[in-house]
């Protein structure tokens, strides 16, 4: 048998590898845009930095030194200059789809921070190799949220969608909100019963009441509850901000129902002196109708004038006799307390009219009898 020569000696030493591979290799050079690997190949590997990871221009003599054993993906056999191709990129990828998988399956909670702002959402960097994007509408349970505002800051979220053949990764921060403040609802819901004095914030006002902060949960403070008097337009009478006490009236199903009519401030309590069955009182009539007018006693309790009762002479319509704004003074015909009704009369104030007797000397003796028979006598003759 031909003695081998030295070249063949050596390439029948060196094992075989082929593009595609997996191969493990020991750093014998670092540069910042390259490395060199001996990867036991009958030449060396070059792995450069845009080969190295998913990072832009990354500088591989602060991540490589000498002796360093490396895990590569070989890309070509000949680079035009002797050297393998190598590529470590492919692994990285790997790596990271099992970790978002992992992440994916068991719900864990990610941090991250956001590098970019784009229309339709934020991309959050987890580490220089691992981005996520959440879309707008996973951001936060609020509408029309100036996205700009979360640039260079961390966050927390859920990956909810997770898609390696589309190299796609969702993640949701809203779902975290929203479990965040259900919980602290639950909390402060605990922590609130019927009947509870709190003093809460206004946050949001409507035509028909306000929605009052009692300190992470929202209780709703109908219109007719505003206070003992009438409030027409909620807008008008409160601001969005403005402190106020309230009272629980009741807790159910996760609402809360407010009011700020507080028992021993009820106007009625003093009214059944003040307004009391058969009293003369005086007030301001401030609304009329066809059927009567609208009598204000004081600050929270109206009377009705019915239109029978303004004066003895029958009335038409009231404002025939009366003026919105005019004082009067009346008498009250009738006190509900329950229903919250006064009725008042200015016709029982009036004097009682005089009634004309007949003088008996004015009226004559009739004899029935005796005018009878005259009458019939005439007829007679007639």
């Amino acid at each position: 048998m031909s003695e081998m020569s030295f070249e063949e000696l050596l390439n029948e030493s060196m094992k075989e590898i082929h593009p595609g591979e997996k191969i493990t290799g020991t750093v014998i050079s670092v540069h910042s845009g390259y490395a060199v690997l001996n990867i036991g190949y009958k030449a060396d590997g070059i792995i450069r930095n845009y080969d190295y990871s998913r990072e832009q221009d990354v500088d591989l003599t602060k991540h490589l030194k000498n002796g360093d054993e490396l895990t590569v993906i070989v890309k070509k056999l000949n680079d035009g200059e002797g050297q393998v191709v190598l590529s470590r990129k492919e692994i990285v990828q790997g790596q990271i789809n099992e970790k978002l998988k992992a992440s994916f399956d068991s719900k864990e909670v990610q941090k991250g921070t956001v590098t970019r702002i784009t229309p339709g959402g934020v991309v959050v960097e987890v580490t220089p190799e691992v981005t996520v994007f959440i879309p707008r509408s996973l951001i936060s349970n609020k509408a029309n949220e100036d996205l700009n505002a979360y640039q260079g800051k961390e966050i927390e979220f859920l990956i909810t969608e997770f898609n390696p053949a589309k190299n796609r990764c969702i993640g949701d921060r809203k779902r975290l909100i929203v479990a965040e403040e259900k919980k602290r609802r639950e909390e402060v819901l605990s922590k609130i019963h019927e009947g509870d004095i709190i003093e809460g914030t206004i946050m949001n006002l409507m035509d028909y009441g306000a929605f009052v902060d009692l300190g992470g949960v929202d209780g709703l403070l109908h219109i007719s509850e505003m206070g003992w008097g009438k409030i027409k337009n909620p807008k008008k009478t409160f601001n969005i901000g403005d402190k106020i006490k309230v009272l629980v009236r009741e807790v159910k199903d996760g609402k809360v129902s407010l009011t700020a009519k507080f028992p021993e401030e009820n106007p009625w309590l003093l009214a059944r002196v003040n307004y009391a069955l058969g009293k003369t009182v005086k007030g301001q009539v401030v609304r009329m109708t066809d059927y009567g007018a609208f009598v204000k006693l004081d600050e929270y309790i109206d009377a009705l004038l019915h239109v029978s009762e303004i004066a003895r002479e029958k009335v038409k319509k009231p404002e025939d006799v009366l003026t919105i704004g005019q004082e009067i003074e009346a008498k009250v015909i009738d006190f509900n307390e329950t229903d919250k009704k006064i009725s008042l009369s200015m016709k029982a104030l009036l004097p009682e009219p005089e009634v004309v007797k007949e003088d008996p000397e004015d009226i004559a003796d009739v004899n029935i009898e005796e005018y009878a028979k005259k009458m019939e006598e005439e007829n007679r003759e007639e």
